[in-house]
């Protein structure tokens, strides 16, 4: 990831994280359709389809763990960092579901899922089975989305800013809205 300016890196890490709000929608409606068939419906708080606790263990996945994946760590003449940073994501995103779990408590007086018919959950709030399939999905932040979204955002040239600043403004009365209860 090459270092940009405070403004431009700015709009390249918003336009990340939009990116894997939505996918994280998308990946959850898929979920609930498609896997579950349970119909859809808005898995989130907010209107738009993006579930922002997905952009955040993203960046906090790209933040922590960029660096950490491109150094070998051998047992023997086997490289064993993938499976490192496999357990890394694990923790790191099972710690962003359950600080998210609270955070929606406080805030809206409940979470948006239910664990508790899975056989190894705490609370409902967290389970082994999820924490994997976010593992394998930081895994892909990590070796195949990532580089994609860089090249994008990069091919975006001067027309970033008029993006970012229209998806940005989106964001944000979305935001505000559900903050006012609108």
């Amino acid at each position: 990831m090459a270092k940009k300016d405070g403004t431009a890196g700015f709009q390249a890490w918003f336009l990340y994280f939009l990116a894997y709000s939505v996918l994280g929608w998308l990946y959850e409606v898929f979920l609930e359709v498609v896997v579950y068939r349970w119909g859809f419906s808005n898995r989130g708080f907010l209107w738009g389809p993006y579930l922002p606790v997905y952009g955040v263990g993203a960046l906090l996945i790209l933040l922590c763990l960029r660096r950490l994946k491109a150094r070998p760590l051998r047992v023997g003449r086997v490289n064993v960092m993938p499976a490192a940073v496999f357990i890394a994501v694990v923790a790191l995103t099972t710690v962003v579901e359950l600080i998210a779990s609270y955070l929606l408590e406080w805030t809206t007086g409940g979470w948006l899922w239910d664990y508790t018919r899975y056989a190894i959950q705490w609370q409902g709030r967290i389970c082994l089975s999820a924490s994997l399939r976010f593992g394998v999905g930081g895994m892909l932040v990590l070796y195949a989305v990532q580089p994609l979204l860089e090249r994008g955002v990069a091919r975006l040239g001067a027309r970033r800013r008029a993006v970012f600043a229209v998806l940005f403004a989106v964001f944000a009365a979305d935001c505000l809205l559900r903050v006012l209860r609108l």
